[in-house]
């Protein structure tokens, strides 16, 4: 009878122990500065662009399966566009920056 309630009261203090011990030992110390930002960020056009780069080939190699048919299709089809977009807005931003 009393191992089953004693299972729980042992789950118990483990599920207190991970939730409260650190808040317990964090007291004395000194607040830690907020982690630096990163050297860049991706505005929403920048993320659209890379989700949209992922899913067009994916897109596009599940509608003509290049693995059953033509791979030289699928890569005109499929990747080329994406790649070929990239390079534009490579050359186009590196004309703006100058």
């Amino acid at each position: 009878m009393f191992s089953g309630v004693q299972e729980i009261l042992v789950l118990v203090i483990i599920i207190l122990g991970i939730l409260f011990l650190p808040r317990i030992l964090n007291r004395g110390q000194e607040n830690r500065p907020a982690a630096a930002s990163p050297a860049f960020t991706l505005s929403g056009r920048m993320r659209l662009a890379l989700a949209a780069s992922v899913i067009w080939p994916a897109l596009i190699a599940a509608f003509l399966q290049p693995w059953k048919q033509d791979l030289i299709t699928f890569l005109y089809v499929g990747p080329g566009p994406v790649v070929v977009l990239w390079i534009v807005y490579w050359v186009i931003t590196g004309f703006k920056n100058k």
